[in-house]
C-alpha cells in the first residue's frame, strides 16, 4: 500500500477486516491509549495501529500520520454506527469535513466532485495535515505540529449528534487547547528563547489572550467547567496530554509548572494518578522512540521547504529506484555530464542539457511528474544530489565527498 499514491484507503480497507479496525477495540479510551502509543497524539507518528503488515514501503511520518488520522475517523464512525459499512463511512467523513469548510474558499473545495469518495477524502487528508501545519505564523517563523489533528477526530464525534454547531466546538477546543498549553508554557519558570519567542506569538495574536494578572490562570481554569462531564472526556484527556508534552522540552518539571498542572487536575476533575499516567506514557514512547518531542517547532519557510522537499525527492527516488537507473543508463549523455559535475562546474549549456535530459526521464515515470509542475525544476538539484546512489560504482569513482 502506497499512502502518497490514489485509491491507498480502498487498499488499506481491503487489507483489513472490520474486526481488526474497529471490533478489536472495547471502547473510545482504550483505542485512544492504542492510538496514543503511535505517538499521532503526541504529533510524532511512528507507527500505525494494525498490526499486520501494510506492505514493503517504508513510510514517512506523514504518510503514516495520514493512515492513523483516517483509521481515527474510521473508528469513531462505527462507534455511532455500528450496522454501517466503509462506504458509508466514507461518504459520513467527507460531508463532516465538507460541513466544517462549508461556505470557505479553502482547500476543499479545489478537488472535483467528479471523483471517486475514497480519493476526494485521500486529497482532503493530504491537505489536512498541511493545513493544520500553521497554527500561527509571523513574520519569517512558522509553528508547525501534527498533534492538532486529534481534534479533528473529536470534532467528528461531537458532529455526528450535533452537525449544526460543529464549527463553534471546533473553534472553542481548539482555542481551549492552545490556551491551556500556552499557559503551561507560561507557568515555566525557566524559559528557553523558543519558550519566549513562542509566548510572544500567542499575545500577538488577536485569537487568544493571556491574562497575567494574578487572578488571569484562574479564571481560564474556570472557563474549563463546560468541560467537566463524562461526554468530555475524551477532551480533557486530550488536554492533559499536550500539557504534558508542552513541558516535556527540558525533562525537568519545576514547581510552578507542577503548580499550574495540579490546578488543571482539579479543573478537569483529574486524579494525581492520571497525571502520572500520561507523563509516564509520553515518557515510555520518548524512550523507546525518540529522544527529543515538541508540541511546537520552529523551523524558517525557506529551511523547512528544503527539508520537506527533500525528504520528498528520497521518498520518491527510493520509490522508483529500479526503473529511473534503467532510464539513467539508456541516457548516456546525462550520466557523462552528471559525472563532469562531481570534479568541474558544467557550462550553461550543459546544464541545460542535464535539466531538459532529467524532465524527459521524469515524463516518463508518472510519480516523478511533480518536476513538471510549475516551479518543479527547482527541485532538479535534489534530484541529482541522489543520483549518484543509484548509478554504477564507475560513475562515483572521482566523485567529491
Amino acid at each position: 500500500m502506497n499512502p502518497s499514491a490514489p485509491d491507498w484507503i480502498l487498499k488499506f480497507l481491503n487489507l483489513f477486516e472490520k474486526e481488526e479496525l474497529v471490533d478489536a477495540f472495547k471502547n473510545n479510551h482504550q483505542f485512544y491509549e492504542v492510538l496514543k502509543q503511535t505517538g499521532f497524539i503526541y504529533g510524532v507518528t511512528v507507527s500505525v495501529i494494525p498490526k499486520k503488515s501494510l506492505g514493503h514501503l517504508k513510510y514517512t511520518k506523514e504518510e503514516l500520520t495520514k493512515i492513523n488520522l483516517f483509521h481515527t475517523l474510521l473508528f469513531q464512525y462505527f462507534q455511532n454506527n455500528e450496522n454501517g459499512n466503509y462506504d458509508d463511512a466514507i461518504k459520513s467523513i467527507l460531508t463532516f469535513y465538507n460541513h466544517l469548510e462549508k461556505g470557505k474558499t479553502g482547500f476543499f473545495q479545489m478537488f472535483s466532485i467528479a471523483q471517486s469518495p475514497s480519493n476526494t477524502l485521500e486529497h482532503i487528508l493530504t491537505a489536512r495535515l498541511q493545513s493544520v501545519n500553521t497554527i500561527l505564523k509571523k513574520n519569517t517563523i512558522s509553528l508547525l505540529t501534527h498533534a492538532l489533528l486529534y481534534l479533528d477526530v473529536l470534532a467528528f464525534k461531537h458532529w455526528q449528534k450535533d452537525p449544526s454547531s460543529v464549527k463553534s466546538y471546533y473553534r472553542e477546543l481548539e482555542s481551549t487547547t492552545l490556551t491551556a498549553c500556552f499557559y503551561t508554557l507560561v507557568s515555566k519558570k525557566e524559559k528557553t528563547k523558543y519558550d519566549k519567542l513562542l509566548v510572544e506569538f500567542f499575545e500577538s495574536s488577536s485569537d487568544y489572550i493571556i491574562d497575567y494578572s494574578e487572578g488571569g490562570t484562574a479564571t481560564f481554569l474556570e472557563s474549563l467547567n463546560y468541560l467537566n462531564s463524562d461526554k468530555n472526556s475524551l477532551e480533557k484527556q486530550f488536554i492533559l496530554d499536550l500539557c504534558c508534552l508542552t513541558v516535556w522540552e527540558d525533562l525537568t518539571m519545576d514547581i510552578s509548572e507542577h503548580q499550574f498542572l495540579q490546578q488543571l487536575l482539579v479543573t478537569l476533575n483529574f486524579s494525581e494518578n492520571d497525571l502520572e499516567g500520561s507523563l509516564l506514557s509520553l515518557k515510555n514512547f520518548a524512550e523507546k522512540y525518540t529522544e527529543k518531542i515538541l508540541l511546537f517547532e520552529y523551523s524558517h519557510p525557506v529551511k523547512q521547504f528544503y527539508k520537506q522537499s527533500s525528504a520528498t525527492v528520497k521518498l520518491l527516488i527510493l520509490r522508483n529506484k529500479d526503473r529511473l537507473a534503467r532510464e539513467l543508463e539508456e541516457s548516456g549523455e546525462l550520466v557523462v555530464l552528471l559525472g563532469h559535475s562531481t570534479i568541474r562546474d558544467l557550462t550553461a549549456e550543459e546544464k541545460y542539457k542535464v535539466k531538459e535530459q532529467l524532465l524527459d526521464i521524469c515524463k516518463s515515470i508518472p510519480s516523478l511528474t511533480i518536476f513538471l509542475l510549475p516551479g518543479g525544476s527547482l527541485l532538479l538539484p535534489l534530484l541529482v544530489k541522489f543520483i549518484p546512489k543509484l548509478l554504477p560504482s564507475s560513475f562515483q569513482e572521482n566523485r567529491i565527498k
